[in-house]
């Protein structure tokens, strides 16, 4: 019943959807010059923790960023990146990278079967609906809902926000979805759709 729930909950949210600022992906990527270090050029991180931003809906990186600016979400290194954007600043930002290709890794072989199990499936007996419900079935992320992409995510970043949304210390997502579900997902869950979805397109 639980997962049910929540894909009622998916579905009433996607259809609401939300209204973004218009950005401009030519002047985001101007302003793009301090998130290379971290991101890379086109929104491809090169270091595992950090997250790969190419792709993500629009709506999503803009959501973060605001969170991040105005101290709704906490992270060491973006806090203080986020603080000083304006909100044309962040509309501009959210358009280029979400303009940019996201670059798919490759999924070790024994997490493919309980990789696919846990994102397309989820765990009845404990409560965790699949994770395609929100995330779709290619790990594309719903735009209008405001739903992050998770195709191409490294596997080292996911299953941090996981354990971050499972504590409670991150606790930006909508009536508390994402805490509730990590919460719920075991340690050897959590690494296994992890590292799937860094190989799912």
């Amino acid at each position: 019943m639980r997962g049910c729930k929540w894909i009622v909950v998916a579905a009433v949210l996607m259809a609401a959807g939300s209204v973004q600022a218009a950005g401009d992906a030519t002047a985001g990527k101007q302003k793009s010059a301090p998130c290379v270090a971290c991101h890379g050029t086109d929104g491809n991180a090169t270091v595992g923790l950090y997250a790969n931003i190419a792709g993500q809906p629009a709506s999503y990186l803009e959501t973060q960023l605001k969170a991040l600016r105005d101290g709704e979400r906490v992270d060491p290194v973006m806090s203080p990146m986020a603080a000083g954007l304006s909100d044309q600043d962040i509309a501009d930002l959210a358009a280029y990278f979400s303009s940019q290709q996201i670059k798919h890794g490759s999924v070790p072989e024994d997490a493919v079967e309980p990789g696919a199990l846990m994102y397309r499936a989820g765990n009845a007996e404990t409560g965790v609906p699949a994770c395609m419900a929100c995330h779709g079935p290619q790990g594309l992320g719903n735009d209008p809902a405001g739903w992050p992409a998770l195709g191409g995510q490294h596997p080292e970043y996911v299953a941090k926000q996981l354990e971050l949304y499972a504590s409670g210390e991150r606790n930006t997502d909508l009536n508390g979805i994402m805490r509730d579900i990590a919460a719920r997902m075991s340690d050897a869950e959590i690494d296994a759709v992890s590292k799937y979805v860094y190989g799912l397109h």
